[in-house]
């Protein structure tokens, strides 16, 4: 039965009223927010305050001058992007066969004057136990953890990170080059409590941080960049800090001071509701980007050392994006100006997105007919070598309506 939308109809049109109401009192938090952008008083007392205070939202920490724009450096004559990005077949435990598949989609855009390029991907069956089980070096049984669901995807992104080093290191010595992801560089989905630290271990050390460090290994022989695309970002992090400058607290502290406080009375709740996108897309020129700010997120300060993450904001056409970009990209200024210029060329190139992310997407994606192939290859193999393919109750009626 599809689904019967005349029943929703009503909420949606009392949902779009709801939005037109909030537009309207968000557009003067939003006047206040570039107010306080603007002029945000002694810098160096707001980065006191900043580093002082305890908030319930995560803060930006201000590297530079809060409100400085840059203009994008010269294109160089001949440069390289490579990009990776991933999609993946989970687990269906409903499927005798207990395998899952990711694929990698690879591009190599060489631009100057001897163009070349290359666009791949890349599926990777996962099948045996030690493919599918992450356990400590010690051994316990009992603390075994299956990859899949949204470890599955944590896995993908170590696979996009391993392909992208495994480019990097292919580059011709001497070219400027970006290496681009698509997405945070900062590893949420690690952040959950339920993980044990042999996960994040596995995941995060042996895994996306290696590859970056290898990457930054390849700035010996090359100007090489990495840098993480994020589209219509709805991070706060930067209205957050601004918050800090209407706090009447010497040192702002919500707990002790706030939490008898109903959402929407606090003194900075006269920020409420803006996202950084939207401050930025007011405050800044198109082509320029930010000044750069440090990613306050526990998992960055605690566990990614050198490769700390940075962020700017950059109005590429269309959109405000959020680069994201190791602290060994954001201390070296070639490095931040290369990467700029790159991506708002790319942004040119594929029509407001980057246009090697756009490509590897392309060469990644898993569709649902892909997936429905998938599995009857499995059964056919299965059958050929006299094994069940017998599925769940449950999948047998999906796949057989009898009303």
């Amino acid at each position: 039965m599809s689904l019967d939308l005349n029943k929703v109809a009503g909420s949606i049109a009392s949902m779009a009223s709801d939005l037109v109401l909030q537009g309207l009192k968000r557009v003067d938090a939003l006047n206040a927010a570039i107010d306080k952008f603007e002029n945000p008083g002694d810098l160096t007392t707001l980065k006191k305050r900043l580093a002082q205070a305890k908030t319930s939202w995560l803060l930006a920490e201000i590297s530079g001058s809060l409100n400085q724009r840059f203009e994008p450096s010269e294109l160089p004559p001949d440069y390289i992007v490579i990009a990776t990005d991933g999609s993946q077949i989970d687990i269906d435990r409903h499927h005798p066969a207990r395998c899952c598949l990711v694929n990698i989609g690879r591009v190599y855009l060489h631009y100057g004057q001897n163009p070349d390029c290359f666009l791949e991907s890349e599926p990777t069956l996962f099948s045996s136990t030690e493919e599918l089980v992450l356990k400590p070096e010690q051994g316990n049984p009992g603390r075994e953890i299956s990859i899949e669901g949204p470890l599955l995807g944590i896995k993908r992104t170590v696979e996009e990170f391993r392909y992208l080093s495994h480019l990097a290191g292919k580059l011709p010595a001497g070219l400027p080059a970006l290496a681009l992801v698509d997405g945070s560089l900062i590893m949420w989905g690690l952040m959950s409590k339920d993980l044990p630290d042999f996960v994040i271990d596995a995941m995060l050390d042996k895994g996306v941080l290696k590859y970056i460090s290898e990457i930054e290994k390849l700035n010996f022989q090359n100007q090489l960049a990495l840098a993480s695309y994020i589209s219509f970002p709805r991070s706060t992090d930067v209205i957050n800090s601004l918050r800090i400058t209407v706090c009447p607290h010497q040192v702002p502290d919500c707990d002790k001071f706030c939490t008898s406080i109903d959402s929407g009375e606090r003194p900075c709740d006269i920020l409420a509701g803006v996202v950084d996108r939207e401050l930025f897309w007011a405050c800044l020129k198109d082509n320029q980007r930010s000044d750069v700010f440090i990613s306050q997120s526990k998992i960055s300060k605690t566990r990614y050392g050198c490769n700390q993450i940075y962020f700017f904001y950059i109005k590429a056409g269309i959109e405000i994006a959020r680069v994201e970009i190791p602290e060994w990209v954001a201390c070296r200024p070639e490095l931040l100006h290369l990467t700029h210029s790159l991506i708002l060329d790319q942004c040119r190139k594929g029509q407001g997105y980057p246009v090697a992310l756009s490509e590897a997407h392309e060469m990644a994606v898993v569709s649902g007919a892909d997936r429905q192939n998938f599995f009857y290859l499995v059964d056919e193999y299965f059958t050929a070598s006299n094994l069940s393919t017998s599925s769940s109750a449950k999948s047998v009626s999906k796949n057989n309506r009898w009303i």
